[in-house]
């Protein structure tokens, strides 16, 4: 639900990410920065425009999040029976099977991620469904490898879930020392701090990967990048060093909304789960002491029978 209503945030990130810096003879749209570029896709392409392969983007948040949780399930289950005795797993230990799922969730769900890339980025007079985008990928000199076009940046992006958890504890040591229970408002803003965190860290990479997954810009002639170091290189020698941090703001404007909404949902639902896990014992208690208050008066009226 998240990701679909900050859905035209990640419309506009791509097709800034996807730019290269305009040339004075170069008539190609070019967008300045994020409000410049909803204005632009609304006048030229419509409301609708906004919303361009989110089909597809809504089909690899759900597969994806199923593939990791499913993963996510594998490696913990693997990780307590190698234990030689049970315990819960260190804060350590959770990323790094965090990690080793989400890696094996982006194998399996990186082909949705390409083809919404390229719907994202598909001009207005050559629009393309889903199944036509594919063909699009798999017709083109990769094959059925071009479905899996930036996987090793992605496999480094993994990490991303890790800073933000890290960044998350620490600015939680740091603000709000000894809190056990935290305010809406509270986990919000460390959500999204720790998330703008992370994402800065790793933008480079994430505009590396869009890089790949797009098609290549009018000036390598259709030659589509080999690696995610050829993407950064070129971008880098055509725009500047800065060129690699573009689309950031609305990268992270989504990043915050998503993972600020995140964090406070979690907040209030571990709330809840001490609440309810508190009431379910009380009841269980009153039960046990209702149970054991009858055995005991029936043992009373038991023992004068057998006195006499």
């Amino acid at each position: 639900m998240a990701n679909a209503i900050v859905y035209p945030l990640d419309i506009v990130k791509t097709r800034l990410q996807v730019q290269v810096k305009r040339k004075p003879p170069d008539l190609d749209m070019h967008y300045t920065s994020s409000i410049d570029a909803i204005k632009k896709i609304v006048d030229d392409e419509g409301v609708q425009g906004l919303y361009s392969g989110i089909k597809g983007s809504l089909i690899g948040v759900a597969s994806t999040n199923f593939a990791y949780f499913y993963w996510y399930s594998v490696v913990r289950i693997m990780y307590v029976s190698s234990q030689a005795l049970p315990k819960l797993p260190s804060t350590a230990s959770e990323l790094s099977m965090g990690a080793v799922a989400g890696a094996a969730a982006q194998v399996f769900t990186i082909p949705v991620s390409v083809v919404t890339t390229r719907q994202q980025t598909q001009p207005k007079g050559d629009r393309k469904g889903l199944l036509d985008t594919v063909r699009e990928v798999v017709d083109s000199e990769d094959g059925w490898t071009g479905l899996w076009r930036g996987l090793k940046a992605s496999l480094v992006l993994v990490v991303n879930p890790a800073i933000t958890y890290g960044a998350y504890q620490r600015l939680k040591e740091f603000f709000f020392a000894g809190k056990t229970n935290l305010r809406p408002w509270e986990a919000f803003f460390l959500g999204a701090m720790s998330k703008a965190l992370a994402t800065i860290a790793t933008q480079p990479l994430i505009v590396a990967k869009v890089g790949l997954q797009s098609r290549p810009p009018p000036a390598r002639n259709g030659m589509p990048f080999k690696n995610f170091s050829e993407v950064m290189s070129y971008i880098v020698e055509h725009e500047g060093p800065m060129a690699l941090f573009k689309g950031i703001a609305p990268q992270i404007t989504k990043g915050i909304l998503v993972q600020g909404l995140l964090m406070m949902t979690k907040e209030r639902m571990e709330i809840l789960f001490v609440l309810l896990f508190a009431y379910v014992r009380k009841a269980r208690s009153a039960r046990l002491r209702k149970a054991a208050e009858l055995a005991a008066m029936r043992a009373k009226q038991v023992l004068p029978t057998i006195s006499k």
